[in-house]
């Protein structure tokens, strides 16, 4: 085997480039290839390459509205063998959205099987479904075949394909589009037809209409799956102006009565592009997390309809207040983004308004109004030359009938004759010139169409039909040369064409009246806490292991509890179901539990690690409940503390507020409530300081100054006393035990301080 030389290989193989430029210029390829030819939908047929080409491939397999079915594995073959080179998958995924009622406004695909539904389910395998054009494809594909569009070749170069489509009615916002490119995205909401198409009318009377008429007519998005608009009409109007924005979408619903005094809520329809059964799910997780409290139960009853039952927790629940909760921690109320990136002449990307969007479409539609108008009379001047032609004909039947019997080449002789001038005088009248050859002698094509014409046509009264063709044919004419010499006319016909489109799929029809409907939201953003929760009594109950559970009513807090196996008790204490539980961890972090969050009291509970994101290696310092206005004294192992808001402690997230800063092995040893005027303070070595509580700092966060010094250890433990009622604690037989007068022990802060008293006990803590 002969091995290739080096001289063999050809220069371009040898040539080199720097690698910066290499992949800048093949990157800047591939993202004009994705904005222009992937992603990006054309602003004038609204459409994407992909949906383009699998139209033209159902118009060239004929699948009108009103014929057959196909298998959708033919239609996505056809469409990848003939003009979409890629994976046989996304043309289909592609073909299944067009059929899919509740992904767009306006089917542009009549689907026959399993083309996936509102749940998120996928469409069946294409060998199990069939599908055709729908109307509203017919109307984008009307006039292809009219010379309205230019060509270019496929792929391979053996067929051709549209650039764009006629379009009839503006689909980009009728339908709408999303899809994301390199660098760039476009996310288009799909809108109601009959008022796009008054929008466009309106345009056409009054070019420069202002913003504020043009919304008015155009109101907001009409989404297939319904639901009810509650953006603001200013943010709308700023939207449509800029072509940046977004609008709040919510479900729709209802109270049912069920007697009685009971109720319950039903959903009638969901917002955009949530699939219901990841919006149940969601409902489900926010009644086990109570994120909702006033929310007991969800059922999903929907058949072809849907129909999502909220069951309340109890029948004097605020069903409005519920359902303002359900919208703020649920998908029953969305953001749909808008992001009018198109490609506005078919090549270059823009971010438009709506006005912009709607010229672009209606521009389109005059050049294909003016395109096809040529086009006819392109056919009109040709069938008016096969006209005259055969009228000649029949004016010198007898020579034309002797020239085909005995002339051997009976075309060129038929070219060459002068023929009688009757016919010219015949049509003098008209506004057309006779054979175009020059006078009295005929063209190449009538001289063919005469020798093709059958003997039955020989008749006088086919003589009148052709010469009453000709007169409906010339008036014809003399319409579309006035038509393409007048904007106005121009625009009129279009007028005249967008009205019978919008009688088609107006207000009055089922599929053009409006689904989604606007509304004002009502504010449930500072709603009590004890206006969504029944108060009820609980004890909370928390083991040394850090197992906590809410036991129903306030029980004695002397009795016995029952927890795991080498576990045992540590907090216990009454509260109600309205209250927050605050934890703080030897981590500095304050952690907040709803009391009505808890577990119940019939097992052992749960870990409280599951509720809040306290590390493995952090213990619970303290759990007690927020009183709000009051004040904490916070103290690290290393004697710093400083005085804290209990407001400032509360957590909106599982991850807990940082307040005391530890480091350097200190850990967070002590949280105390302020309930006196002084600090009494005692350290491993013994030693108790008593100080006024004016000395320590109030903070949000941070360190602390130092509380009491210590040659050897650091801080055990510390509280908040009334100087006038001296010092307080048990000694180990239980006994109280109290020291009226502490001025042996007062001192300034950060001193060392002087021995506890006798009695203190030995784990040198106060309680």
């Amino acid at each position: 085997m002969n091995m290739p030389q080096d001289d063999d290989i050809t220069p371009e193989l040898n040539t080199s480039e720097p690698l910066r430029r290499a992949l800048g210029s093949r990157y800047l390829q591939y993202a004009l290839s994705t904005i222009m030819h992937r992603a990006l939908p054309d602003a004038r047929d609204g459409l994407k390459p992909v949906h383009r080409r699998i139209l033209f491939a159902m118009r060239e397999l004929k699948l009108s509205p009103t014929g057959g079915f196909r298998k959708s594995a033919k239609i996505t073959g056809d469409v990848m063998g003939n003009y979409h080179p890629h994976g046989d998958a996304a043309i289909y995924d592609a073909m299944a959205r067009l059929a899919q009622d509740f992904n767009l406004r306006y089917p542009l695909v009549n689907g026959q099987g399993n083309f996936g539904n509102i749940d998120g389910d996928n469409p069946a395998a294409a060998r199990y479904t069939e599908a055709r054009m729908a109307r509203a494809s017919e109307l984008l594909l009307e006039g292809l075949a009219e010379n309205s569009v230019d060509y270019r070749p496929n792929y391979d170069g053996t067929l051709s394909e549209p650039i764009v489509l006629p379009a009839a009615f503006p689909n980009l916002l009728a339908n709408g589009s999303s899809g994301i490119a390199v660098g760039m995205a476009t996310n288009i909401p799909p809108h109601n037809l009959d008022e796009l198409i008054e929008g466009c009318l309106a345009l056409i009377a009054t070019p420069d209409l202002p913003d504020d008429d043009l919304v008015k007519l155009i109101p907001g998005p009409d989404f297939p799956t319904g639901g009810v608009i509650v953006e603001p009409v200013e943010s709308i109007r700023t939207a449509y102006a800029t072509g940046r924005g977004a609008f709040r979408l919510r479900a729709r619903w209802e109270i049912e009565d069920l007697g009685r005094g009971q109720w319950q809520v039903v959903v009638t329809e969901i917002p955009f592009q949530v699939p219901k059964s990841r919006l149940i799910e969601k409902l489900a997780e926010v009644i086990q997390t109570r994120k909702v409290p006033l929310l007991a139960d969800v059922r999903d009853e929907s058949a072809d309809d849907v129909r999502i039952v909220l069951e309340p927790k109890s029948r004097t629940v605020d069903p409005e207040l519920m359902m303002g909760m359900l919208f703020k921690n649920s998908d029953l109320e969305t953001r749909f983004s808008l992001n009018m990136n198109v490609l506005i002449d078919g090549v270059t990307p823009k971010v438009c308004s709506l006005r912009e969007v709607l010229r672009a479409f209606l521009d389109h539609r005059r050049d294909v109004l003016q395109r096809r108008s040529r086009h006819r009379l392109d056919k009109i001047d040709h069938r008016l030359e096969v006209l005259e032609g055969f009228i000649i004909a029949f004016l010198n039947l007898d020579r034309v009938i002797d020239i085909i019997r005995y002339d051997e080449g009976p075309r060129a002789a038929l070219m060459r004759e002068v023929w009688g001038r009757d016919f010219i005088r015949a049509t003098s009248e008209k506004d057309y010139v006779s054979p175009p050859k020059g006078e009295g002698e005929l063209s190449e094509l009538q001289a063919e169409s005469i020798l093709n014409m059958r003997l039955r046509s020989l008749r006088r009264l086919e003589e009148m039909e052709l010469r009453r063709e000709r007169d409906e044919l010339l008036k014809e004419r003399a319409g579309l040369e006035d038509l393409l010499a007048s904007d106005r006319l121009q625009w009129k016909r279009i007028a005249t064409e967008l009205r019978s489109v919008q009688a088609e799929f107006g207000k009055a029809t089922d599929i053009g009246r409006r689904r989604t409907d606007f509304a004002m939201a009502a504010d449930v953003e500072d709603v009590p806490l004890e206006a969504m929760i029944e108060r009820e009594p609980v004890t909370i109950v928390c083991s040394a292991m850090g197992w906590i559970r809410a036991m129903k009513g306030h029980i004695a807090l002397d009795q016995a509890f029952k927890f795991k196996d080498g576990d045992e008790g540590r907090f216990a204490f009454h509260a109600e179901t309205t209250d927050k539980i605050v934890l703080f961890g030897s981590n500095g972090r304050f952690y907040t539990i709803l009391a009505a969050n808890l577990p119940g009291g019939r097992g052992m509970g749960e870990p409280v690690r599951l509720m809040v994101d306290l590390p493995n290696e952090a213990a619970i310092v303290d759990l007690f409940i927020h009183r709000p206005g009051g004040k904490l004294v916070v103290a690290s192992s290393a004697g710093d503390g400083f005085v804290v808001p209990a407001d400032e402690v509360i957590a909106q997230t599982r991850g807990g507020k940082q307040v005391l800063n530890v480091k350097d092995g200190a850990r967070a040893l002590v949280c105390r409530a302020v309930a006196g005027d002084h600090l009494a303070c005692v350290g491993e070595n013994r030693k108790l300081l008593v100080f006024p509580l004016a000395e320590l700092p109030e903070m949000g966060r941070g360190k602390g100054v130092r509380l009491q010094s210590y040659k050897d250890g650091g801080l055990s433990d510390l509280s908040t006393i009334t100087l006038a009622e001296g010092l307080r604690w048990q000694d180990p037989a239980g006994r109280t035990r109290h020291e009226p007068d502490l001025t042996e022990w007062l001192g300034k802060r950060a001193s060392a301080g002087r021995m506890a008293p006798r009695g203190f006990p030995r784990d040198n803590r106060f309680a």
